[in-house]
Formats: structure tokens, sequence, C-alpha cells
């Protein structure tokens, strides 16, 4: 399930400035340094949470243990209060609320002085406002799902030891916004769609058929249909040809 991309990036711990695009799969890991760190999988989508526990969950290699999983927002911060895992792996979109709203809720157990509750965004979505909103809501990196097995398990030691790790075209994102004092404008028109709506529109903009779209985001091609039909709606635009200059125009792609 997982991807073939290349290897992550990562920051420093807090207070360093230097961010570095290199990292060492399995540097942190079990294998061979005997290591562990308990993790809960929250995805709404099943076939991809069972993906995930088939790259890492091998626990005896990897040195993940797989504790917990949830598919929306309610069940992900009952499992996690109640496992108390080193490191969440989050999607950013949702039901309940998303991604952010989890960390909202779970705030306390990542503020913990003893054994905090870390979370890693991992995220089909590379869009600047999901990245950079996870990241103000507490989550210490970002990585999207083309990630490989192995940079996966190393990343989340490096997030159980205190590191910021980002996929590397992301961390570009979080300098940027961090950097910047003002506040992004607001696009009436964006805010009209559902994060999954706008998911789908990027692929869209970007030249992906309705199939390509439908394996990216784990989803029928019946259901991207619907979604670009509500989309074209709501967007008051007639076809894919308009939707791709739309979304160009607003540097969403």
């Amino acid at each position: 399930m997982m991807g073939t991309g290349g290897p992550q990036s990562r920051a420093g711990r807090e207070g360093d400035d230097n961010m570095s695009d290199e990292t060492t799969a399995g540097g942190g890991a079990g294998e061979g340094g005997g290591r562990r760190v308990r993790v809960v999988l929250v995805d709404d989508h099943r076939m991809f949470r069972t993906g995930v526990q088939a790259e890492i969950g091998q626990t005896e290699e990897t040195g993940v243990e797989v504790v917990g999983e949830a598919d929306d927002v309610d069940q992900a911060v009952t499992v996690i209060t109640a496992t108390r895992p080193e490191v969440v792996l989050l999607d950013v979109h949702l039901p309940g609320g998303g991604g952010v709203e989890v960390l909202r809720r779970c705030a306390p157990l990542m503020g913990a002085a003893e054994r905090p509750v870390r979370f890693l965004a991992l995220s089909v979505s590379d869009a600047a406002e999901d990245v950079i909103g996870v990241i103000r809501g507490g989550a210490r990196g970002y990585v999207t799902k083309n990630i490989t097995g192995a940079d996966l398990v190393d990343s989340i030691f490096r997030v159980q030891d205190g590191d910021a790790v980002f996929s590397p075209r992301l961390a570009g994102f979080v300098l940027d916004a961090f950097a910047s004092t003002d506040a992004p404008p607001v696009d009436e028109d964006l805010d009209r769609l559902t994060q999954r709506e706008r998911e789908v529109l990027r692929l869209i903009a970007r030249g992906y058929a309705y199939k390509e779209v439908a394996k990216q985001l784990y989803i029928s091609v019946k259901t991207v249909e619907s979604h670009v039909s509500a989309v074209l709606r709501k967007l008051q635009l007639s076809n894919r040809h308009e939707l791709t200059r739309w979304a160009t125009a607003r540097r969403l792609v």
C-alpha cells in the first residue's frame, strides 16, 4: 500500500533552525537497535490502514507496535486516550472535523510532562493549508502517502524523539508560513468546497484521470464523479478545463 517515493526530510529538535533533507531509513528503528514505539493509526480508509499495518507493523523487524486504529475523530480521541501511544499517524481529512480536531481534543496528551503523545500527519494531500493547519495544531511533522515503509518507520522514531519530520517539498510550506506575519487571504469560493472536494479538484486540475484520482484517494470512480459534479456546481463551472484554469489561477496545482 505504501509508495516508493524518495526519502523524507526532517527538521531538528525545537530550537534548531536547520532543516535537513537527509534521513537514513531505520536509523532509530527496532531492527538492530532493540527500540520499540507504540503507534495508533488514524485514517478513514480501512484498506489503507491495513496496508500500513502490513508495511510497518512487524514489530520484531521494525520496532513498531500498532496498538490501535480509528477511522473518525471521536473514535480517534477515544483510542488515543485509552492507549497513550508514543506516536499517532494522523490523516488530515477525517469524518467529524478532520485531523485538526483530533489534535485540539488531544492537546492535554501532547502537553503531558511524562510520556507525551506525538502526532505525525500522513496524508495524500500536499496542500499548503493542510500542512500548516496540522502543524499549527501541534503535529510534529507531515509526510505524504507515497513515502516508503522504511522511511515511514524512520520518521515515526524521529517524531518519538521529538524531531520534526517533513516530506522535502512540504518543509518549505512550513518555513514560509511561520516566516510570514500576514494571514492568508480568505477565498470564499474555495471555502464552499469540502476538504475531499478540494483534494479531488487539485488532482483533476493536475490532469489525473478519474481512475487515477480514485486510486490516489482510495475512493471509487463513482465517488470521484460525484465530487467533480459538486465542485463544478459550487464554483459555477462547466467542465474540467474551466476547473483547471480556475485552480491554476489560484495556484492550487
